[in-house]
């Protein structure tokens, strides 16, 4: 790859990078994101669209709206033979990914561009309705694409594309009785692990924040929290606490849930994004992490390792799971069966300051100051 870029006329030495590049046959058909150029010629997203419209004009690159940037032929006005597409078909933006999701999308476009292939972004919420059908014909008819990763697919998605037979691959887990190849984290084992490692720390109450279930991920979570529940003795008492997406709702739960009889003493949160709600309101109600409530986090974003006392949570690399989606994709456009057809990723648990051995018990009526003075939460 081109050297870093030296400040003196920055967009000409983009420009002859790019040159460079192309001429050294990197990019044989589609250039790679704008975000990997950016990191592997340190500069801003300014100077290389600067440069991208220069060589577009030049007659060196073309650039496709919504797509990217492709490399033209040698002669002027050839024909340009068209990459196949992997269509990614999402319910969002992605400006709306999670952090980790948009590093998978974007080592699965720069994979699947050094295999001359290009990814396109789908955005068609009207396809995760409770009948899909009719959008998707529609969407296929118009979007060509050789290939189709699913991003938070439901069940009548998953069941539409293997009853027609359209080549895909499940960016998470499949439903039950839906065989198509996919790509996700083991989130039944990681949730029976949590249930499990919280109880053998002597908590006796722990609950299971999470949004009411629509992926096949979310369905695995909550049965391996409760099979890591029943590993251990009757007086253990384990429940999954379900809420809607939005802040409001998680605060809500975490109050109704805190402030009634037999609070939990450690909570197993879903999602990185309601994880910082959940600490949030545990804070103003007096909480203290971990000495009155445990935290362990299901999912991993990096602005987690900002929290003071930092989340227990399940780590993993997204990378290698974009390059596990991106090996079956290429397999599917080649014709060949995806072997194995289903991948499952084990994250392992990172241990931190958010768990701690349940909070000493008292006596039921002892006087609030007592309780202070013991170091107790308020009853």
């Amino acid at each position: 790859m081109p050297f870093p870029l030296q400040r003196s006329s920055l967009i000409d030495q983009v420009c002859g990078a790019v040159r460079e590049g192309l001429a050294r046959g990197e990019w044989s058909g589609w250039l790679p994101s704008e975000r990997r150029l950016c990191a592997e010629l340190r500069v801003g997203r300014n100077s290389l669209r600067a440069a991208l419209q220069r060589l577009a004009r030049e007659g060196v690159v073309e650039i496709v709206p919504g797509q990217g940037s492709r490399r033209l032929g040698r002669r002027a006005g050839a024909p340009v033979r068209i990459s196949p597409v992997v269509a990614l078909l999402s319910p969002y933006a992605l400006e709306e990914f999670r952090p980790r999701q948009a590093l998978w999308v974007d080592e699965l476009r720069r994979l699947l561009a050094e295999d001359g292939r290009q990814l396109r972004l789908l955005v068609a919420p009207r396809c995760f309705q409770p009948n899909p059908a009719p959008a998707l014909v529609r969407l296929l008819r118009r979007e060509r694409a050789a290939c189709w990763v699913l991003v938070r697919s439901t069940r009548p998605i998953q069941t539409w594309f293997e009853r027609q037979e359209v080549p895909c691959v499940v960016a998470g887990s499949c439903h039950e009785g839906v065989r198509l190849p996919c790509v996700d984290l083991d989130y039944r084992a990681m949730c029976r692990h949590a249930a499990a490692a919280l109880l053998r720390r002597g908590h006796r109450r722990i609950a299971f924040l999470t949004p009411t279930p629509e992926a096949a991920g979310d369905f695995q979570s909550e049965a391996g929290f409760l099979e890591g529940v029943r590993r251990f003795p009757a007086e253990a008492e384990g429940r999954i606490v379900r809420h809607a997406t939005d802040r409001e709702s998680v605060a809500r739960t975490v109050r109704r849930l805190m402030t009634g009889k037999g609070a939990p003493t450690a909570l197993f949160v879903n999602q990185s994004y309601h994880y910082l709600t959940v600490f949030s309101i545990l804070t103003s109600l007096g909480r203290r992490i971990p000495e009155d409530v445990s935290l362990i986090c299901r999912d991993e974003d990096r602005f987690l390792a900002y929290l003071e006392p930092e989340p227990a949570r399940y780590v993993e690399d997204p990378h290698l799971y974009g390059r596990k989606l991106a090996r079956i994709a290429i397999g599917l456009l080649a014709g060949k069966p995806a072997h194995p057809p289903h991948v499952l990723l084990v994250p392992r648990l990172r241990w931190s300051a958010s768990v701690a051995r349940p909070p000493a018990t008292a006596p039921e009526g002892l006087p609030s100051v007592a309780r202070r003075c013991l170091g107790l939460p308020p009853p």
